[in-house]
């Protein structure tokens, strides 16, 4: 049983025949008064066992996007029903109140996903709540609790009931932004405006007339033979290359960044961000794509998957992958590349540019990557690193800023090492680190280096 602030109420009313008549009978008699009203109202309230509960959940929405979360009551009491219903869901579920209210169905006291319910026997009502997730992965919704009260509102019956559902929650891909201006681009080295090029590896596109300008190294004699015209080949970027994402999913990728009060997003959001534009850019191009998280064992992996169901499979893939406190196995992650590529590829390590992790495991495996595959090292910088160089107000900062700066310089010796090594860097800020790395890839790809 559960009493309402109506119960209590109404035994604060007690106050009154007590300063009429202020002995201990009259206290007696207002406190029985009170616990029978309950214990009738108690008896008069619809069995919240008896009460049907279904659950609707869409099957997956993007991080920070709207999705409804939908109960289907219905009334199987034998009895008017009156209750509060909470669809119970977790912090990073974003529960708040949903839309299309009626008489029947308004939003409860006490936080999101309440419901108050006025159901006739037989009758169903539906209680939307609306979910903004802040995080991703599977958002578990826990039980139904329905708390039916009796005529008098002062006390009735309460249960949780187990109805299960699930949300899962794909990464925001925000960087979506900055695809049109990349597929513009591309289309232009694609041969599709009015630039040309040429460069090592790229592949022949067609045949056309020779005009003023044009590069004589181009002309295609045998062509101009039999058309009796001057002919010049033209050029696009190579296409059907291989591109292997490699995401570090170790203990760096953990790291908290974007935030100088340790609330913003782990690196790994970032990187997954950057692999993803890249992977919709590479995809427009033609390239075959395939990723591979990893630290100690594979997390997580997208291989064969080509046009439109190459997005879905990586949102899908990577919607449930979490850094983990380990160190990353870097020969593992050269095996993995090898198992994969048999063939000269462009393979992409997310990771870090930790001096420690660096010279500890990376240089070595860039080192042997960089012998048979072109190698782009990306890393997410981190803003508040960046905010102590410019502030030097107060001492501790001052210290602050002089840490920063020496890290600065650990950073760019291990990028000098790594392109000594024979890998392109690309360190970017969390919002910046994907169109970054999508630049480096379309220069590569204009420089025929795929």
């Amino acid at each position: 049983m559960v009493v309402t602030w109506r119960a209590a109420a109404l035994m604060g009313l007690g106050v009154v025949p007590v300063l009429i008549w202020p002995t201990d009978g009259t206290v007696l008699v207002w406190a029985t008064v009170v616990v029978l009203a309950c214990v009738a109202d108690v008896a008069l309230a619809a069995s919240p066992r008896r009460v049907a509960v279904q659950r609707r959940v869409p099957a997956s929405v993007r991080l920070r996007s709207e999705a409804t979360s939908e109960l289907v009551v219905r009334n199987a009491s034998g009895r008017r029903l009156r209750a509060v219903v909470r669809d119970a869901w977790g912090p990073s579920a974003g529960a708040g109140p949903g839309r299309g209210r009626s008489e029947r169905v308004r939003p409860a006291p006490g936080g999101p996903g309440r419901h108050h319910v006025d159901l006739p026997d037989g009758e169903a009502a539906r209680l939307p709540t609306v979910l903004v997730p802040t995080r991703r992965g599977d958002r578990a919704a826990g039980g139904v609790t329905v708390r039916s009260l009796g005529p008098l509102g002062l006390a009735g019956r309460q249960v949780t009931l187990p109805v299960p559902g699930r949300l899962r929650v794909l990464p925001e891909f925000a960087s979506r932004k900055h695809l049109p201006s990349r597929l513009a681009r591309l289309r232009e080295m694609d041969g599709r405006a009015a630039v040309q090029i040429r460069g090592e590896g790229t592949e022949f596109d067609s045949l056309r007339e020779y005009v003023v300008g044009d590069d004589v190294r181009s002309i295609d004699w045998r062509a101009t033979a039999r058309r009796r015209e001057v002919v010049v080949r033209t050029w696009r970027p190579e296409r059907d290359r291989r591109v292997l994402i490699v995401l570090d999913t170790g203990r760096t990728a953990a790291a908290r960044v974007g935030a100088a009060d340790s609330t913003g997003a782990p690196r790994l959001d970032a990187s997954i961000e950057a692999a993803l534009l890249l992977s919709a850019l590479a995809g427009h191009a033609g390239d075959r794509v395939e990723l591979v998280a990893f630290d100690r064992t594979v997390r997580a992996r997208v291989a064969g998957a080509a046009g439109p169901r190459l997005m879905p499979a990586l949102a899908e893939s990577l919607a449930t992958v979490d850094p983990v406190l380990l160190e990353t196995d870097w020969p593992g992650v050269v095996a993995q590349v090898r198992t994969r590529m048999t063939q000269r590829a462009l393979v992409v390590l997310l990771t870090t540019l930790d001096p420690a992790a660096v010279e500890n495991g990376l240089l070595p495996v860039v080192d042997q990557l960089a012998r048979d595959h072109t190698v782009v090292v990306a890393s997410v910088a981190d803003e508040e690193v960046a905010a102590l160089r410019a502030g030097r107000e107060t001492v501790a900062e001052v210290y602050d800023a002089a840490a920063a700066a020496r890290g600065d310089l650990e950073r760019t010796a291990v990028t000098t090492m790594l392109r000594r090594y024979g890998a392109d860097v690309v360190e970017a800020l969390p919002d910046d680190l994907a169109p970054r790395l999508a630049d480096e890839y379309l220069a590569l790809k204009a420089a025929g280096r795929l």
